[in-house]
């Protein structure tokens, strides 16, 4: 059975109503605090069900890309919200890579003190090129 949320117009305070589907079409909301009838229903936030496609396509727009070689913690944002859209853990290094950057730490004072992660990337050239959506397996 539904909770219905409102808000009284007289007092401003917002309170629940636990309603049937039956009763809620014949049911006179009140306000519990100072009775009045003068409440309006509150409708929550809605989520959209997006395609995974919709989603990566959306990430991978090339005005999102734009500026984020001279911006790190732009870019540590965005290689976090790809890593949430694929939905996968990308382990520790990826997660320590992220946090410099969202920090402002330069992509060259991270590739020195992380060597590994070129090797990782395969040689494909350093992070201040910027996210290589081409080599991405969407």
């Amino acid at each position: 059975m539904p909770y219905y949320d409102y808000r009284c117009l007289n007092c401003n305070r917002r309170f629940d109503i636990f309603l049937t589907y039956q009763e809620y079409e014949k049911a006179k909301a009140a306000c519990p605090h100072c009775q009045s009838e003068q409440v309006i229903r509150r409708i929550g936030r809605i989520r959209v069900a997006r395609m995974d496609e919709a989603r990566l396509e959306d990430l991978a727009d090339p005005a999102k890309m734009a500026g984020l070689e001279d911006d790190p913690k732009a870019m540590g944002r965005l290689m976090r919200k790809m890593s949430r859209e694929l939905g996968e853990d990308m382990g520790p290094e990826f997660n320590e890579l992220v946090g410099r950057l969202e920090s402002g730490q330069n992509p060259e004072e991270i590739e020195k003190s992380m060597p590994q992660l070129a090797d990782e990337l395969g040689g494909r050239g350093s992070m201040d090129d910027g996210p290589n959506i081409d080599d991405a397996d969407f």
